[in-house]
């Protein structure tokens, strides 16, 4: 297949272009039969894999396609990158680029349209164990949190710099934090001492800033800080609401969009976006339409398949991670 010649990938907004070959990783990938399942892949097929990780659902979506079947993978992270590097697979190209430019890098791909696309959203367990990466606030490291690590910047940049106010907003906004105001005067009055450029001393600053009763919660004082740091750097939820409607205007009628998500504001974000495309009922405000306009809007794009599926109790067990997962699956309405 010369379209599967080569393997390009973004770096810097730099297209490389290099063989494709493989590498087996142990990571622990999050509803993992359910998602490729939801995908109904077809022998000979083309799909997209939005956030290739370290492979997982890729290797289960490559093993069900047949020898004219397509697997195109994303990921900004150079990690996943090189991990896709090595998959020595003649149907399996990797983009080194955020999905939210999936429908301009398939453009030139010379691929129209998809039947199907996977977004396991959210950091990684890989970027998560990796201390210098800088996600975990249960490991000593780098106060990096750049899921593209060649460019941006990072958290202990945008700490030194912030003011209180914004610092605060993107806490409560992105974190959903309810001590929002006084982590961002803890973390400013931090700062004034000492550059923070560590994971543990953030992590300590932001436990120490909380009240007694909140610090006794199972879930570790700095988790909601961490995440919406995280979230705002890499502008996670920007990029998802750019992503989605690209998804379903490249799937094929029948194609499926599978979601999973692991924080409620990307869920929230899935979710509505489904429903809306599933039962339309509101119209631009630009009127007056024609009828054939009204009914070209009003007329539903997605339909709804299942409801959201949860990791059952042995996977939670086997993987604590998978706790917070919610899949959301819709399937392409052919509209023509």
């Amino acid at each position: 297949m010369p379209w599967l010649s080569k393997t390009v990938f973004r770096w810097n907004s730099t297209v490389f272009r290099c063989n494709a070959v493989v590498a087996a990783y142990i990571h622990t990938t999050v509803l993992l039969q359910e998602a490729v399942d939801a995908l109904a892949v077809k022998p000979g097929g083309t799909y997209v894999d939005g956030t290739f990780g370290r492979g997982g659902h890729s290797r289960l979506i490559l093993e069900r396609l047949g020898e004219s079947g397509r697997l195109i993978a994303f990921d900004r992270d150079p990690a996943a990158w090189e991990v896709g590097q090595a998959f020595d697979d003649a149907r399996f190209r990797m983009i080194h680029d955020s999905f939210s430019r999936i429908k301009e890098v398939l453009r030139q791909l010379n691929v129209d349209r998809v039947d199907g696309i996977l977004l396991d959203l959210g950091v990684s367990s890989p970027q998560l164990e990796d201390a210098q990466r800088g996600f975990s606030f249960r490991l000593g490291g780098a106060l990096d949190m750049r899921m593209d690590t060649s460019q941006g910047q990072t958290a202990a940049e945008w700490i030194a710099s912030v003011s209180e106010a914004h610092l605060g907003e993107v806490i409560r906004n992105y974190g959903e934090e309810r001590f929002a105001k006084q982590i961002a005067r803890a973390i400013v009055k931090a700062r004034a001492r000492q550059p923070i450029v560590a994971t543990d001393q953030l992590s300590a600053i932001v436990a120490a800033a909380m009240p007694a009763r909140a610090r006794e919660s199972k879930q570790n004082p700095a988790t909601r800080t961490f995440q919406a740091i995280r979230i705002y750097l890499n502008q996670e939820l920007e990029k998802l609401s750019l992503a989605l409607p690209q998804c379903v205007e490249i799937l094929s009628s029948g194609g499926r969009l599978v979601a999973i998500s692991f924080h409620s504001l990307e869920d929230r974000i899935v979710k509505r976006f489904m429903r809306e495309l599933s039962n339309p009922d509101i119209l631009p405000k630009e009127l007056p339409l024609r009828a054939k306009e009204v009914q070209l809007l009003s007329r539903p794009k997605l339909r709804l398949v299942g409801k959201a599926i949860r990791p059952g109790g042995k996977e939670i067990a086997a993987n604590p991670r998978a706790r917070s997962a919610v899949m959301r699956v819709a399937e392409r309405i052919n509209t023509t």
